[in-house]
């Protein structure tokens, strides 16, 4: 009996530790769980060697199976780009090549011109497709306001006014259409990839040709870990964005691709748009509703992991080895004032 006390005193410490680790897994906040990583993401559904849809050749280079903590492609065969993947001179090197070219379209609207457009430019003209030409359209109601960035050779910027709508939520998705018709007028001319971007963002490190494929998505730096019922579709049956499920939550703030194909993307998000004001209706997150009802039925080639589009407020995050994008500071408050 007394052997047995001993060996059960001797325990205690052990049980006492898993106890105290159980109830820090199971009594944290669920959602804080799936920002810390504790419930991982899927895992590539195709075995090592199996032939995948990976687009032009230069994507056959990617090396799916190097980072076994993350999931690196999608179930209909479109790569997950992280970094470690991909060799970054042999894609610059293909793509030059290939005399690639690249558009990038930004929105500075009122406020968000004074707040973020200038550092925006700047960090893009140090990370952004650097190996590439590349020409910058910012779309502006305050075209005198533009500052004056000192670009790279082969880099160029032009500045296109646009209507000043009342309601922020009015400027986020009405940008589709004014996407769309720049690359039907311009863009398509000169350019055989388009980027979108939002203006509350700096590029941290590199952004390059990897990233460019046929229809290009990233996922959502805060759903990329939470199951699918977390996702913030939008479940109005109203909305012509109206989602039961999906595959990923996809981050407006970036999607890109060839010039026909971010045409579509922007054309038929418009006109979906304009189908919900006609039935007065608004999508929960407005034009990003619309993108991941797109992207849902037309599936992109390449999806980006959100080491392109992330944000320090959630902590660091051991599958993030590199931080490419990161949001700015939001100033809501301010920069939403409309008057």
């Amino acid at each position: 009996m007394s052997r047995l006390i001993h060996s059960v005193k001797r325990s205690l410490p052990f049980i006492f530790f898993a106890f105290v680790l159980l109830c820090m897994v199971y009594f944290t906040p669920k959602s804080l769980r799936y920002l810390e990583g504790l419930i991982p993401m899927k895992k590539c559904p195709f075995a090592p060697g199996e032939k995948l849809k990976l687009g032009d050749g230069i994507d056959a280079s990617l090396d799916l199976w190097s980072r076994v903590d993350v999931q690196t492609c999608t179930e209909w065969g479109a790569p997950l780009v992280w970094e470690g993947m991909f060799n970054p001179d042999y894609y610059d090197q293909e793509h030059r090549k290939n005399q690639s070219s690249v558009s990038l379209t930004v929105f500075a609207v009122g406020r968000y011109l004074d707040a973020y457009l200038e550092r925006f430019l700047i960090s893009a003209e140090q990370h952004f497709m650097v190996a590439l030409p590349v020409t910058y359209y910012v779309f502006t109601d305050v075209p005198e306001k533009v500052p004056n960035i000192r670009l790279a050779p082969r880099r160029s910027l032009k500045v296109v006014k646009v209507q000043r709508h009342s309601r922020w939520q009015d400027i986020s998705m009405m940008r589709m259409k004014t996407i769309a018709d720049a690359i039907e007028s311009q863009i398509r001319h000169h350019s055989q990839y388009v980027f979108c971007f939002d203006v509350d963002q700096v590029f941290a490190d590199r952004f390059g040709s990897e990233a460019l494929g046929d229809s290009v998505a990233v996922l959502h730096a805060y759903y990329y870990h939470r199951p699918q019922s977390m996702y913030t579709y939008d479940h109005n049956p109203r909305s012509r964005a109206f989602m039961e499920t999906g595959d990923f939550y996809y981050h407006a703030a970036v999607f890109g691709g060839k010039w026909q194909m971010v045409k579509n993307m922007t054309e038929s998000c418009y006109q979906t748009i304009m189908e919900d004001k006609e039935n007065q209706v608004e999508a929960l997150w407005h034009d990003e509703s619309h993108l991941n009802k797109y992207l849902w039925l037309h599936k992109p080639s390449k999806v980006l992991s959100p080491e392109y589009c992330w944000t320090n407020d959630i902590g660091y995050r051991g599958d993030i080895r590199k931080t490419r994008l990161l949001w700015a500071k939001k100033q809501y408050d301010m920069l939403r004032i409309t008057k």
